[in-house]
């Protein structure tokens, strides 16, 4: 029986109604989608300006702390140790207790503001053996060689690997300047901030470096490291380099002295030939009591007679160091590394690398 022409067009209407309601809610939600895209991106871009002129205040902070550190140097003597204001470290605060510190900001306008954490420390970066000591002139510093071969052996790490650094360190250097390249890096930063946020692994991360430094390196030689992760380069494996990490820096340059009042029993151990490792621990617990306001004070104290403290490689005082910040909001984190180089009472930056990124939160059980 053939359908009434009526009820034939009530279907049709109704088909087209449904088709319409369909186009509707699906431009609908694609428009809604779009917009929360632009929130998010806009919040993110935000959050990241905001980050980084918050890490850009703990900087200058840090300038000025150390600034101020070199004008009472002036007056105590020039020595650079562990219970100087620079070296205590910053644990992770809650910024809004700053800001509730402030008179101008009354405390109702904190309400609502997501907890957001900073937390940072200032290291000497002349407490590690620097890795451009070992050539100079295009040529092995011999005493320096010494030194990371000693070293090598307190950690039971192949010795094969000292000349293989070497060698590879005069072909990415000039042979007049032993300055690293400074081409800016991509890659995955670790956790590198005071206090972890918590024992899982990060899940995103970017990084951004920032040179003030510009020399050329050999074409044909490997590129010269800026960190010690990076003395893989040098030929060196992944687990050597990561037992060298809490012992050996890469500066700028060569030529630089270790200072006995910041570094570590291992270090101090490995930077004299005749030095036995006992006696070093020694030195550190005594310098715990009262820190060394000369070579001779140190020298004084070891008990070997041809153990000594040489004005060439060892100093009291410090030009170069690292400092690390790190601002917290929820998972969410931005870590700050930067190497100053301070020089009387000027200090400015020699390098500096921004990561970034989220760290999981377990599920609560």
């Amino acid at each position: 029986m053939p359908i009434p022409v009526g009820k034939r067009q009530l279907g049709a209407a109704l088909l087209t109604a449904m088709l319409t309601v369909t186009l509707v809610a699906t431009f609908a939600a694609a428009a809604l989608w779009q917009q929360w895209r632009a929130t998010e991106v806009e919040g993110a871009e935000r959050a990241r300006v905001q980050s980084g002129w918050i890490l850009i205040g703990a900087l200058d902070w840090s300038r000025l702390i150390l600034r101020e550190d070199a004008r009472a140097n002036a007056v105590t003597g020039g020595a650079d140790h562990l219970a100087e204001p620079w070296a205590i470290p910053l644990a992770e605060a809650k910024l809004t207790s700053f800001l509730a510190a402030d008179k101008n900001i009354a405390s109702d306008a904190l309400e609502g503001l997501p907890d957001a954490f900073l937390s940072g420390r200032i290291v000497d970066a002349q407490s590690k053996l620097n890795v451009m000591n070992l050539v100079e002139g295009g040529k092995p510093v011999t005493s320096a060689v010494e030194a990371f071969t000693k070293l090598f052996a307190l950690l039971g790490l192949p010795a094969q690997e000292v000349p293989l650094m070497v060698s590879n360190l005069q072909k990415a250097l000039p042979a007049t300047v032993s300055v690293p390249a400074t081409a800016g890096t991509t890659g995955t930063t670790g956790s590198t901030g005071a206090t972890p946020v918590t024992p899982v692994p990060t899940t995103t991360t970017t990084t951004t470096t920032t040179m003030e430094t510009d020399t050329s390196t050999s074409a044909t030689g490997p590129l010269v490291p800026q960190h010690t992760a990076q003395l893989v380069w040098l030929g060196l494996s992944p687990t050597t380099t990561a037992a060298l990490e809490p012992y050996v820096t890469v500066l700028p340059v060569g030529g630089t002295k270790l200072n006995i009042n910041t570094a570590s029993a291992e270090a101090i151990y490995a930077s004299v030939p005749k030095l036995d490792l006992a006696s070093a621990k020694r030195l550190v617990e005594r310098r715990a009591r009262s820190y060394f306001r000369s070579l001779a004070d140190a020298t004084a104290l070891v008990q070997q007679n041809t153990a000594q403290f040489s004005e060439g490689q060892h100093s009291i005082s410090t030009s170069y160091f690292d400092v690390h910040a790190r601002l917290r909001l929820q998972s969410a984190w931005v870590d700050e590394h930067t190497l100053l180089q301070r020089n009387g009472i000027e200090v400015r930056i020699v390098w500096r690398e921004r990561g970034a990124g989220a760290t999981e939160v377990p599920p609560k059980s």
